[in-house]
């Protein structure tokens, strides 16, 4: 891997690389672009194949973090953090600390918060030697669990993207199909359960979906019927790159809006659903309750304002909608230069992010 062509081709700022022979550390920083402000961007703890995968992981979703931060209006950048080990074996309290150390060297250009195969608890170790961590444990200043927020700022992104394809943000009666109900799906099933959906839904965990069957009422199917259900809106909540070549012939939704990362498996699988009139609610846009959550945590975190925060991805998610129509684009084309235009705007008056700066966290 060329790792300068590589950062040079997307413009990524910084790549700091961490080891702890003691505690066993090996993580990798990624920071992309600190133009709106410190970069935010979750610690994700995974069993890589290789070196050069995590490198690259960490690279593409820092870039991601820069996009969706942008996108839900908030004064960030972009960074993420891939620790190489197993969540469930290789975690000590030892290496989150020594990462904690790792953070408050970068003196606030980058900003971490819980992710795949983390915790609140690895957070509060973190917080032992920084205060650059979000998401730590229930308590005073802390914006606790981001899953049932996530879920909040997706129901408001499908009654905006209802209001683009049915001419009014009314939930009742509608049929919307979730794949999969976790812990973000649950929630969102339960918004959608008191405005009067009806649900069907499908998971790989068989009690989670007796779970949802049992307190909604919802209708269960196999996981691969999913998609040819005739349904309003398809809502993908579990895997990426699952609008593709084989599923977008059966879909009969006119809406898809849901949790999961990485929707799409090929941009070219956005301009075709563009095509067939479907409404898209671009992924990292609809599911960024969970980040504006956390960083509300950066003001002295307030539960009433963050929740009126997520609420406005609904005037977001129109916005996108408005900006595809004005320029015949598909809404994740759409998206993306919404976040883009955003970043130029404020790179005109200011470039890197400087702790001598005022900063976000001067108003801890």
């Amino acid at each position: 891997m060329e790792i300068f062509k590589y950062m040079e081709h997307q413009d990524y700022e910084q790549l700091v690389i961490c080891q702890d022979k003691a505690s066993g550390l090996k993580a990798i920083i990624a920071i992309h672009d600190t133009t709106l402000g410190p970069a935010l961007g979750g610690t994700r703890m995974w069993t890589y194949a290789s070196e050069e995968e995590a490198i690259e992981d960490a690279l593409r979703l820092a870039r991601g973090m820069t996009y969706k931060n942008a996108a839900a209006g908030l004064n960030l950048g972009g960074g993420k953090t891939v620790i190489i080990g197993n969540p469930k074996t290789d975690k000590n309290d030892e290496m989150f600390r020594a990462f904690g150390r790792y953070i408050e060297g970068l003196n606030g250009r980058y900003i971490t918060a819980e992710d795949v195969g983390t915790t609140e608890a690895d957070m509060d170790l973190i917080n032992l030697e920084t205060d650059y961590v979000t998401g730590t444990s229930a308590g005073a200043g802390s914006s606790g669990n981001p899953s049932p927020v996530t879920a909040y700022g997706i129901y408001y992104g499908m009654k905006a993207a209802a209001k683009e394809a049915f001419g009014d943000d009314s939930l009742a009666g509608k049929t919307v199909a979730v794949q999969g109900v976790g812990n973000v799906a649950y929630a969102l099933c339960e918004y959608l359960h008191e405005e009067g959906a009806k649900l069907i839904i499908t998971d790989i965990n068989e009690e989670a979906v007796q779970r949802a069957v049992d307190a909604f009422g919802a209708t269960a199917v196999g996981i691969n019927e999913i998609y040819s259900q005739e349904a309003d809106i398809f809502a993908p909540c579990a895997l990426g790159a699952i609008i593709n070549d084989e599923t977008i012939p059966q879909l009969k939704a006119k809406v898809i809006a849901g949790s999961a990362n990485n929707q799409l498996k090929e941009t070219r699988h956005g301009d075709l659903i563009h095509e067939m009139g479907i409404v898209y609610a671009p992924d990292y846009v609809i599911n960024s309750g969970g980040v504006i959550n956390v960083a509300d945590e950066l003001d002295g975190y307030n539960r009433e304002r963050a929740l009126k925060r997520v609420e406005g991805i609904y005037d977001v998610i129109g916005k996108i909608f408005a900006i595809s129509k004005r320029d015949n684009i598909p809404t994740y084309v759409a998206a993306d230069r919404m976040a883009e235009e955003r970043i130029a705007r404020v790179a005109n008056t200011r470039s890197t992010f400087l702790q001598n700066e005022k900063s976000v966290l001067s108003r801890r």
